[in-house]
């Protein structure tokens, strides 16, 4: 077990937290969430050790292994990707070096032998001897094959390097395990290992994440810091999200009431006031007045943007053909023979663990890039607006605030029009006028959304379009792209995005695509899909 107990924090005077009580018990998953800046990933940090608190204590049972998905890509970089795992779990890796070495020595003695023994018996209560299979297995069901067990981590790319860390957090279960963002740059069938691990995981998880059908797949509560204080609640994201809906309804439902109260009393004592008769209680109806005023009602600091794509004209039936178009990128044939038609109504959901493949498919739609061979032809009713995964070439560099730089992308050129745009996607005052070049990630992606929402296009490509958002924006975003009516072509690590926004599944597989006209859930259980798809893997 885990807890806080009186834990406050400031940056710069600003408190983070304040006097948070707050316990965690075995057995349980507990989503961290809160708006971006609230520091979530800072009280991970107070947990696990790494922060001290400005106040307060946090307390672990004695002897309990606190296990943490390190963040540092680099650290491990003179070592395997088993030894890596194992590492994971200090104590043990500890022993496996010190056996080594007494077991090198030139000189060993009878002490020696007493203490390897000991070591032995130590190494063995901890089921040394399965570290090595443990690990294995752990890798293997990231996705980490065997090929890869011995390379060194510095050989490894940046999604497996994030598969590897996370392996090393999960590693001989610990007792408290600590994950931040522990779904970034997974595919998603690592992310449903991953689900399906946690679920079965008999200790304590506390986890942030930006990935809402993680958090409700294994979620058993939500943690929530808002205004400098940390609530729990029971359940998962979904129950805490319509909670706290119905909560605000009926905050601004009470406050209308009061409003209402609050006028027939200013009534009254506007009336009254001067009337000596009436005067008791007008006095009394001041109070009432008074005490009214005084009960704040504290809203979430929580702010969601608006998002909705209207299509400036039907898009029609014909829409695309993709004829066997091939491409090779850096001496790797990445699409092969793909061809396929895309017809009015379709929302196809593009995945596969090739994104390099997505995102060439998507720069040929886009005409940016040609196909080595086939051809691809747009329908003459058609219109497009493209999202790409790296926008930066729309912000680096640029010497225009945000207003002149949506402007650009704007057939209304008044500037009250574009701070409209702006603030749906919450810029508003001050905001509005921020240089595009040192926008966060985050600010630059709403901005690509206001020039998507400008387009008036009726069919949009969509690379990865949750990426930097947080839970707000992309609960919003979510239910634009369902709501739009056009065509819709999109990539994205975001489960829920896909299984409610897409009716077509295509994946990428090496030689081939799998098409399918089913639920995303569906798909993952298809028995096809799964046959085509190890045929695939095995060529």
């Amino acid at each position: 077990m885990i807890s806080a107990q009186g834990v406050s924090l400031q940056f710069g005077g600003k408190p983070l937290f304040q006097n948070v009580d707050i316990q965690f018990t075995p057995g349980n998953c507990y989503g961290l969430i809160g708006a971006n800046g609230t520091g979530k990933s800072t009280f991970l940090r107070i947990l696990s050790g790494e922060l001290e608190p400005g106040s307060g204590n946090i307390n672990v049972t004695p002897n309990e292994r606190i296990a943490v998905l390190r963040q540092d890509h680099y650290a491990f970089d003179e070592h395997t990707a088993l030894e890596t795992v194992v590492m994971g779990y200090a104590r043990l890796y500890e022993l496996i070096q010190l056996k080594e070495a007494l077991y090198n020595k030139p000189d060993f003695d009878d002490a020696d032998g007493i203490r390897l023994a000991e070591l032995e018996g130590e190494f063995s209560e901890m089921d040394g001897w399965n570290a090595e299979s443990d690990a294995e297995t752990i890798l293997n069901g990231l996705g980490i094959t065997g090929e890869y067990h011995q390379m060194k981590m510095a050989e490894l790319d940046g999604p497996r390097k994030v598969k590897v860390l996370l392996a090393q957090a999960l590693f001989k279960k610990p007792d408290i395990l600590l994950l931040d963002e522990p779904t970034n740059n997974l595919d998603l069938y690592a992310v449903k290992w991953l689900e399906d691990f946690l679920l079965d995981f008999p200790n304590t998880v506390i986890v942030v994440s930006h990935d809402r059908h993680f958090l409700n797949k294994v979620c058993t509560h939500i943690v929530d810091i808002d205004y400098g204080k940390i609530q729990t609640y029971v359940g998962n994201y979904d129950f805490w999200y319509e909670y706290t809906q119905l909560a605000a309804r009926q905050e601004r439902d009470q406050r209308k009431r009061n409003e209402q109260k609050i006028k027939e009393l200013q009534e009254f004592i506007q009336r009254f006031s001067a009337n000596a008769a009436k005067s008791r209680q007008a006095t009394s109806r001041k109070k009432m007045l008074d005490n009214l005023q005084m009960d704040n009602f504290a809203p979430s600091s929580r702010r969601y943007p608006f998002i909705s794509f209207k299509p400036d004209r039907e898009v029609g039936n014909d829409v695309l053909a993709v004829n066997g178009v091939s491409k090779t990128v850096g001496g790797r044939k990445v699409l092969d023979n793909v061809s396929f038609v895309v017809q009015g109504g379709d929302k196809i959901a593009f995945v596969g663990e090739d994104e390099l493949a997505r995102t060439t498919l998507f720069q040929i739609l886009m005409e940016e890039t040609e196909p080595d061979e086939g051809s691809i032809k747009w329908g003459v009713t058609t219109t497009r607006s493209y999202m790409p995964s790296d926008n930066s070439a729309y912000f680096d560099g640029v010497e225009l605030n945000l207003v002149d730089w949506l402007r650009q992308y704007s057939r209304d050129q008044y500037e009250t029009t574009i701070r409209g745009w702006l603030g749906r996607l919450l810029f508003s005052g001050e905001d509005a006028l921020k240089q595009a070049k040192v926008l966060s990630g985050g600010e630059k992606q709403r901005c690509m959304l206001a020039k998507m929402m400008l387009s008036g296009a009726n069919v949009l490509i969509l690379n990865d379009p949750t990426n930097h958002l947080d839970l707000e924006a992309i609960t919003a975003l979510n239910e634009g792209m369902t709501a739009f009516p056009g065509v819709m072509l999109f990539a994205s690590h975001d489960h829920q995005v896909i299984e409610t926004v897409s009716n077509r599944i295509i994946e990428l597989i090496p030689g081939a695509i799998i098409d399918r006209r089913e639920s995303f859930d569906e798909y993952l259980d298809d028995p096809e899909v799964i046959r085509q798809r190890a045929a695939a893997e095995g060529k």
